[in-house]
């Protein structure tokens, strides 16, 4: 368990998340496994300051080509329905392209998720292309509709670059084509909610059309979850307990059944399995201790998710996931 989680865990003012759970199926992971979320690496162009997982330039975690090939042997198996492809900058990873091949050789719906910058990057240029040619669903990070506020959080320029990007893949057909699908994730600047989703959509079509002649399918908000560089930034500000007493008192059980760890696992560089991307943040593996090593060529066993305050993250509000709101 990180350090990040001990903090919360002494926050007494806060109460036990999982005491908060009513039922005890959502305290559990269905039958199935739909999504298979892989992180690549933690090596990433950029050092965001919200980044719960810490990735940057600095970094050297990569997942090499073995551990690739558990995942692509798992997701076939399980005949999951979503193979996710995260990092980092995942386009770093010197296997990148053959992983996004393979996984689309299996399963029908593939995500890439970009920080749209490193595609700027004159040796992943080619790789709007490759995406389209490959039907891959691209999910980019764009902080903010205007450059001052993403530019604070991302560096001077980014915006500017990301824009270009975006510019690019609508004109092969992202955002317009119904196979060539454009989302983007909407993270809050500081330590305060998320809009509410699709009303945040809706001004970013609006703004990005008006401004720049964008288009895109959906927006996805996630609401900041107190790890990595964002807990760090709220212990430095002196924060931490009052953005943990707005999560705690924002608690919705209305997204409990749409948590994204009770149907998904996520895959850590090294192949330790989570139940989900912000446990893998706070080093937080499945309750079963197995890696995906061990998963290849056995069935999938339902098993008790591991729960920790950080889990407010996800059930303040209209609820967070990696798809954005869970709120049914």
């Amino acid at each position: 368990m990180s350090q990040a989680l001990e903090d919360l865990r002494e926050l007494k003012s806060i109460p036990d998340f999982e005491d908060r759970v009513a039922g005890e199926e959502y305290k559990y992971t269905t039958d199935k496994l739909e999504v298979v979320q892989i992180n690549v690496g933690k090596v990433c162009n950029l050092a965001c300051r919200h980044c719960h997982v810490e990735a940057g330039p600095a970094r050297t975690e990569v997942m090499d080509r073995k551990a690739m090939e558990a995942c692509l042997a798992v997701c076939r198996e399980q005949k999951v329905a979503t193979i996710d492809i995260t990092g980092g900058a995942p386009e770093m990873n010197p296997d990148f392209e053959w992983l996004v091949e393979e996984a689309c050789k299996i399963c029908g719906h593939v995500i890439v998720r970009t920080n749209l910058v490193i595609l700027q990057e004159e040796k992943y240029r080619h790789l709007p292309e490759f995406y389209a040619d490959h039907r891959v669903e691209v999910v980019c990070s764009l902080p903010y509709y205007r450059a001052k506020e993403m530019n604070r959080v991302r560096g001077e320029g980014t915006f500017e670059m990301a824009i270009e990007v975006i510019r690019r893949l609508n004109e092969l057909g992202y955002g317009k084509e119904k196979d060539l699908v454009l989302n983007m994730v909407y993270n809050p600047a500081g330590a305060f909610f998320p809009p509410v989703q699709e009303a945040m959509e809706k001004e970013y079509k609006a703004k990005l059309w008006k401004d720049y002649g964008i288009v895109f399918n959906h927006l996805f908000t996630i609401t900041n979850n107190p790890m990595g560089r964002f807990e760090a930034f709220l212990k430095r500000s002196g924060n931490l307990e009052s953005y943990m007493k707005k999560l705690s008192d924002a608690f919705n059980d209305a997204t409990l059944a749409g948590l994204m760890c009770r149907f998904q696992i996520s895959v850590g560089y090294d192949g330790q399995v989570y139940d989900c991307d912000f446990n893998q943040a706070a080093d937080l593996p499945v309750a079963t201790g197995e890696t995906i090593f061990d998963m290849v060529g056995k069935p999938y066993k339902k098993r008790k998710i591991c729960m920790a305050n950080h889990c407010y993250g996800c059930t303040a509000g209209q609820g967070s996931s990696c798809g954005g709101a869970t709120e049914q």
